[in-house]
């Protein structure tokens, strides 16, 4: 099934984002879904309150920049790919 979605912005994946921009997009989200191979990681940023550390640790990668791809719809944060989450957030 495809979907028409639009980017309104393309960053450069070897543009460096670090531990400051990662938590900086975090706090600008109601909800982060984070994906590592068949494993998500789910918050809810009204309820769950991560702290600083959990959030960087789903949302960078091992050279400490932010994980590829990463995707913002509206306050929804996806970072990685899980094809599930894709489907429930852009459609």
């Amino acid at each position: 099934m495809r979907n028409k979605v639009e980017a309104k912005e393309i960053v450069d994946a070897g543009k460096k984002l670090g531990e400051q921009e990662a938590i900086k997009l975090a706090k600008q989200a109601d909800h982060i879904y984070a994906s590592k191979g068949t494993k998500t990681v789910h918050f809810d940023m009204k309820t769950d309150k991560p702290s600083n550390a959990d959030l960087l640790a789903v949302m960078l990668g091992p050279t400490g920049n932010l994980r590829a791809p990463t995707i913002r719809k509206g306050r929804t944060l996806l970072i990685g790919f899980n094809q599930d989450n894709y489907k429930k957030v852009l459609t």
